[in-house]
């Protein structure tokens, strides 16, 4: 079998990863890939939003699956445009992305079916905007930016300047270009964030082990949000009881309201939730595997995952026992200093040889004449594992502090 797996992330390295023994895949193609893939793969030179080359490429190749890691080409429609020539292909349609796609979409989609979330308003005009901070008595409060913005469309103002600021920074300055273009103020909600990953096959809705990601860059999530700096799982802020009122009260509810619309979601569905201190509600979506989160669930898998895709696809979910380990994963995400803002790239990777126990998932890299180089804001993220956390964050840690690259930054409280 050949597989195409489309981003450059964590979270495609991983999935490379995972399918790199699998005897039954032949060929590992990747678009656009990072250092780490590459050297499990061949890479095509395509960047992931090229749907057009990448679709020509399925069908020169005769790809047998593709595997979509990140959000903008599924919400550009690349499942739809593959599937019109009869490509397999693993994702969510353009229609069911639009719950990525857009978090007014989301919002009003869960407002409609009752789904728990945090109130919200919606605003295109700074004047408007401004003038609903300027009487809002309740801080801090959530800003986001409508559309795509790489996990850093979030802003939590603590007090009414930094709200304004914010809000003048998206819809005025453009800070986010078209995906701030419209914006949500919404109220903040205190409590434990966690994540819940499910595969979804159109009917069923199978929820992964748990997992627990760490957005801000600061110690102590603080400063600003990210991509991700780190995951755990099992999360130990989610209980049976928890995992109970979620498939109850969110999870079967939402794809009931799915298929309510005329969706037919196939593909990974990603519930960003917050407890609270008297329940649980949806603070976003992903259609998507998270990015660090994929680095310490799908290690976990010990069903074949190529059957699992399989089944999603063909709405076969019903008919396969999904199998995780009982081991706790840690990872801890290696950053360039100054991410998630300005940062300088193309710093020498070195003491990866030196790793032995932990899994090493590469982001922001390129692979030159057999070396590794920095390439990105996220570099690498370093993964442990163990019969607890504790054991897990210590090989994690161990191991983190082997690998050498300038400007190297990395959270100490994962």
């Amino acid at each position: 079998m050949k597989v195409l797996i489309i981003g450059d992330g964590g979270r495609e390295h991983t999935i490379a990863w995972k399918l790199h023994n699998n005897p039954k895949v032949t060929k590992i193609f990747s678009a656009c890939g990072n250092g780490g893939i590459h050297s499990i793969s061949r890479m095509t030179g395509i960047k992931s939003n090229d749907i057009e080359n990448l679709k020509n490429f399925a069908l020169k190749e005769k790809i047998d699956l593709t595997i979509v890691g990140p959000e903008e080409p599924l919400v550009q429609g690349i499942v739809d445009e593959f599937e019109k020539c009869n490509l397999r292909i693993f994702g969510p349609v353009q229609s069911a992305a639009r719950l990525e796609g857009s978090k007014i979409f989301a919002k009003n989609f869960m407002k409609k079916y009752n789904i728990p979330t945090a109130d919200f308003v919606v605003f295109d005009n700074f004047d408007y905007a401004k003038s609903y901070i300027e009487v809002n008595e309740r801080y801090p409060v959530v800003i986001k930016a409508d559309g795509l913005a790489a996990g850093k469309g979030v802003i939590i103002a603590k007090n009414r300047s930094e709200a304004i600021k914010a809000v003048e920074d998206m819809l005025t300055y453009k800070k986010f270009g078209e995906a701030g273009k419209k914006i949500i103020i919404e109220e903040f909600l205190a409590g434990f964030e966690n994540s819940i990953l499910c595969f979804v096959d159109g009917n069923v809705i199978l929820p992964m082990v748990s997992a627990k990601d760490f957005k801000k860059i600061g110690e102590g999530d603080t400063g600003l949000n990210t991509g991700g700096m780190g995951a755990i799982s099992p999360n130990p802020y989610m209980s049976a009881e928890d995992e109970k009122e979620c498939s109850e009260k969110i999870l079967i509810p939402v794809l009931n309201a799915l298929k309510n619309e005329g969706i037919n979601y196939k593909g990974i569905l990603y519930f960003g939730l917050i407890k609270t201190h008297n329940s649980i509600k949806v603070l976003e979506f992903n259609c998507r595997f998270g990015d660090p989160e994929t680095q310490v669930v799908l290690p976990r898998l010990k069903t074949d995952f190529l059957d699992v895709i399989n089944a999603v696809i063909d709405g076969k979910l019903s008919e396969i026992k999904i199998e995780w380990s009982d081991d706790a994963f840690l990872t801890v995400v290696a950053a360039s200093d100054g991410y998630p803002e300005y940062y300088e790239k193309g710093y020498l990777i070195s003491g990866l040889e030196n790793i032995k126990d932990s899994i090493v998932f590469h982001s922001g890299t390129k692979l030159e004449n057999g070396k590794f180089f920095t390439n990105g804001g996220r570099v690498l993220s370093v993964t442990g594992f163990g019969k607890n956390i504790y054991e897990a964050r210590n090989m994690a840690y161990s191991d983190m502090e082997k690998v050498l690259f300038g400007n190297k930054y990395f959270r100490k409280d994962i």
